[in-house]
């Protein structure tokens, strides 16, 4: 019982974190140094990635009318909506260069900078990169204001700042994502709506990778720990999916560029008084 409700606990964080632009990485390696698991090394990397599947599922439900091509308006006349086919190759377009990097160099990537002070620094660069950005672009008109908006280049450009989130972590996907988007002239709502359908074939990818590699040999302990933090997972991102749209129609993001800058220097002080290892 008590591991199922530390999955429980990691399943909110990750609902809350892996959405706002403020890095699920580090804040899960946080929590991760004050709520142990009682399992092996190997399940652990797989359930902080695993995990996401819920989160995935809460993004399907919520934008299922934008992303679902396939509708049947009669009975005998099933449409298929070729716009939605085109959003689908520009969300692939941008998936290509950090799914090309992962597949070739995840573990390196993992071992190299997974640990405290290369996240504490992701998070307070992209922090001040956020604050920079939302200050350039006070007041001007963006360029591209909806989703249909975003064109194939546009959508490779944002693919490369999600390489960026896929090397370092730390970075955050949405965080860089949202960041290269806006320095590109896209609103902050068609930003955010992009980043979100980007997370369904990367972290979809993600979790398959790390499940292939963990292999399928659960304990019943395990499968019930991944079962319930992906379902909290999927719960709370529904909440938060929502409040983000919601919150970015009245207000920027800076605010979440000051939280990454105080969370990046909470890090470094935890790492240096020995409290979290780094």
């Amino acid at each position: 019982m008590i591991e199922l409700l530390k999955a429980v606990l990691f399943g909110i964080v990750e609902g809350i974190t892996e959405w706002l632009p403020v890095s699920s990485t580090g804040h899960m390696i946080i929590l991760d140094e004050f709520v142990k698991l009682d399992c092996t090394q190997e399940f652990l990397d797989m359930f902080l990635v695993v995990i996401q599947l819920g989160a995935i599922l809460a993004v399907v439900i919520l934008f299922w009318g934008t992303i679902f091509p396939f509708q049947l308006r009669d009975r005998s006349k099933p449409v298929i909506e070729t716009d939605k086919i085109v959003l689908w190759l520009k969300i692939i377009v941008a998936c290509i260069p950090a799914a090309i990097v992962g597949l070739l160099f995840d573990d390196i990537f993992e071992e190299l900078f997974y640990h405290a002070i290369p996240v504490a620094i992701a998070l307070i660069v992209f922090g001040v990169a956020f604050i920079i950005v939302e200050r350039r672009n006070k007041g001007k008109a963006f360029k591209i204001e909806t989703l249909d908006g975003i064109g194939f280049k546009t959508a490779f450009i944002i693919g490369l700042f999600q390489l960026i989130a896929a090397i370092f972590p730390g970075t955050s996907r949405s965080g860089a994502t949202i960041v290269g988007a806006l320095l590109i002239g896209v609103s902050r709502s068609a930003a955010a709506e992009f980043t979100f359908l980007l997370a369904i074939p990367v972290m979809f990818g993600a979790s398959l990778l790390k499940l292939v590699k963990f292999g399928f040999g659960f304990s019943a302990l395990e499968a019930g720990v991944l079962l319930v933090g992906m379902f909290v997972a999927f719960a709370v991102s529904l909440f938060v999916i929502k409040f983000l749209m919601d919150y970015i129609k009245k207000h920027d993001f800076q605010v979440f560029g000051w939280y990454r800058i105080a969370l990046g220097i909470a890090v470094l002080a935890l790492g240096a008084c020995g409290v979290i290892t780094i």
